[in-house]
This record gives structure tokens, sequence and C-alpha cells, in this order.
């Protein structure tokens, strides 16, 4: 079986991981992944703690199906994600941006998988050792907040330096990606950008179809003088942040610019001044299809292609 490893652990019949992204990853999308077969994800981002318990009431009458939760450690919500999370008993938890360590202290005993993003060997090892079951190693070729390793270098890193499942991400989008993710020794693989543009997906329309139609140099990355890089669209608001950088402005200025931003995209459908957070693998993204077609096609591709290779070698 294709990442069995994976699989296993979570409970799921396909080792596909839906990203977590921020006013996106909500209840509905989740759950048609989880329902394909998949591991579906509701992104706690920012999100007040009575709307997040919403959506995690809300997932349990969408699916049966195993599902997860990710938490931004940076996020002045987390801690009352993290009680959200053990009090309705979430099975796996993503964390990004921070230590997971108190995360997998609170979370683990109650029987959660707790399975880190990280963009370095240094950072999986440590969160292995504070009893991370599994990592999620991330390449900067993904949308969103971005670490500086490729996909391509830090997933083989990342799968000789810990023992646990590793899964790949940062530019996965079909059965060519997973199967080169698999081959680089990861044991699944996780994917953002590509089920943005899926039928079940409730971002604006807008914002699917300016995915769709981006090419190979759609993207920009704004806010590494802050420390936290983000990889969008390039639009007018990129633009701005870049204008700012470049002029050395005040951290306080540039975040301040992106206050309320990503909202403006996802739900207001703000194309030219909306953050339109995606991946580099937008590029390679030209329809919008159901959560089930994409993971079926991309397990069934990977699975050739992985064969061919094997058959060949």
């Amino acid at each position: 079986m294709l990442g069995k490893e994976i699989t296993e652990l979570l409970g799921i019949k396909h080792p596909v991981i839906q990203g977590a992204m921020a006013w996106i990853a909500n209840a509905e999308l989740a759950a048609a992944v989880s329902n394909a077969g998949g591991l579906g994800i509701i992104a706690a981002g920012a999100t007040p703690p009575e709307l997040l318990e919403k959506e995690l009431l809300k997932i349990r009458e969408l699916t049966d199906k195993p599902y997860g939760m990710n938490i931004m450690l940076m996020s002045p919500t987390a801690p009352a994600a993290v009680e959200l999370a053990a009090k309705y008993r979430i099975k796996v938890i993503t964390t990004g941006a921070g230590n997971p360590g108190k995360v997998i202290e609170r979370l683990r005993p109650l029987g959660a998988i707790v399975m880190p993003v990280v963009a370095s060997t240094a950072v999986a090892i440590r969160a292995v050792r504070q009893g991370a079951q599994a990592v999620v190693a991330e390449g900067m070729e993904a949308g969103g907040h971005i670490g500086e390793l490729t996909t391509m270098v830090l997933t083989p890193l990342v799968a000789q330096a810990v023992k646990v499942p590793v899964v790949c991400a940062g530019g996965i989008v079909d059965g060519r990606g997973m199967a080169a993710a698999f081959s680089l020794g990861a044991k699944g693989v996780q994917v953002g950008t590509r089920f943005v543009c899926s039928k079940e997906c409730t971002v604006h329309p807008d914002y699917k179809q300016e995915l769709v139609r981006a090419k190979e140099r759609c993207t920009a990355v704004t806010g590494a003088s802050t420390g936290h890089p983000v990889r969008c669209i390039a639009n007018k608001l990129t633009k701005e942040f870049l204008d700012l950088e470049y002029n050395h402005a005040p951290v306080a200025e540039i975040e301040k610019l992106g206050t309320g931003r990503l909202r403006a995209a996802v739900i207001d459908g703000d194309m030219e001044r909306g953050s339109v957070m995606a991946g580099q693998s937008a590029a390679l993204v030209g329809d919008i299809r159901s959560c089930a077609d994409i993971i079926e096609s991309m397990v069934a591709e990977a699975k050739t292609i992985l064969k061919d290779l094997e058959t060949n070698a």
C-alpha cells in the first residue's frame, strides 16, 4: 500500500493530507477531503474560539472519517485552540510557526497524533524528541508562511534525520509530485493550493479563477524583513509590501498593511489588494474538480509512475 505508515497512523485510506490555510480550510473543505479518503484539516489560524468551536461541531455532522486541526502557534488564539482540541479530542493536530512542545505535552496524553510542520532538520529533530509522531516537511514552494529550503532538498534531509514518518509539502498538485515525494523518502503528501481549486472549497470564485489562470512566475514572497515570509499571487498588495521592505519600513508598518488582507481575498474576492496566498504549484492547476477526483487521480498517477520506475530500474 502506498504510504502505509501514514495511512495506518492516521486511520485514512490515502496518504494525502489537506494543508491548513487560514480562512480557507474550514469544516466544509476538511470534511470533503476526509470523505474522499484523505485527512481534512481545519485551520485554527487566528479564528476566535467561539467561531472555531462552531467549525469543530459542524465537521462532526459532515463526516465520520478522521480529520484534524492545525494550530498556528504564533497566533494569540493558539492557547484557546489547544483547549478546544482537548475538549473535542481532535485525533490529529498539525502545528506551525512555533515550538510545538507544549501542544504535544497537552494533547498527546489525550490520544492526539501531533505532526508539526517543519522547515529544517533541526526543528524536525527537536519536534520528534518532544514526542511528535510524524512531521510535515514543507518546502518554500508552498503558499502562505514559508521557510528557506526547497521541497526537493528539505524532504530527503528530514527523512534521513528522523525515524518517524515524514509528510512532504510544497509544490504538490498531482501524481507526479506525489511520486517525487515518495522517491525522496516521504510517506505521505500535504496538499494546499490544489484543494483551493476544488468544488467543495468555499473561497470566493475569483480566488479560484486567479489560481487557475496562474503562470509559472505568478507568485511573490513578501515579509522576509519581518522574519515571517509569505508566498502569495503577485498583485498590487505584494508590490506595496515589497516597496515598503525595499525602503526599510518599520516592521509595524509592514504588518499593518497586511491586516485583513487575507479575508479580503478569500471572502470578498479582492484580487488586487487582497492576500491571495498560493504556492508556486498554482501554475500546475488548470481546473476545478471535486476533492475525491483530485485525490483519486493523484494516487492512481503516483502508483503508475512508481511502478514504472521500479519496472525499468
